[in-house]
């Protein structure tokens, strides 16, 4: 069952994507699961948050959220930059699709109620990545905040 979960995210892929080793859910869960992981404390409010955050972005049965969450665990402990995830988003997203990324890092970060140094630099390096204007970086992180 896993390895069908697995396979159908592999082949998720748009036709047109030129970097075909990420999709774009896996992609964006690494980006998430790399701003909660930031300050080295996995508080329970964020991997709720976390999961919250994946659902709405994307339509996943549990058992896809629960194998995407596995993944992007992998592929965050197996990966030396954000480049190769953000490069993804990149070529698939505009900046409505990005801004709604950038919302959810902030909710992951604020989720325990205290930002940290490390979460807020992660952010802003995978802002600076995805080519969001630092506007837009300063009203999402605003319109999270709370």
């Amino acid at each position: 069952m896993i390895s069908n979960i697995q396979e159908w995210f592999k082949s998720h892929i748009n036709a047109g994507q030129s970097n075909s080793q990420h999709t774009i859910e896996l992609a964006t869960a690494v980006l998430l699961y790399e701003v909660m992981r930031a300050d080295n404390d996995l508080d329970q409010l964020e991997q709720d948050n976390y999961r919250t955050q994946l659902n709405n972005l994307f339509s996943l049965t549990a058992d896809e959220l629960e194998t995407l969450c596995q993944m992007s665990q992998s592929q965050a402990d197996e990966s030396t930059d954000f480049q190769q995830f953000t490069s993804v988003i990149n070529d698939l997203y505009g900046l409505e699709e990005k801004r709604a990324v950038l919302d959810s890092l902030w909710s992951i970060a604020y989720a325990d109620h205290e930002l940290s140094p490390d979460e807020e630099y992660t952010i802003r390096k995978i802002a600076d990545l995805l080519y969001i204007p630092h506007s837009q970086y300063i009203q999402s992180k605003l319109s999270i905040k709370p």
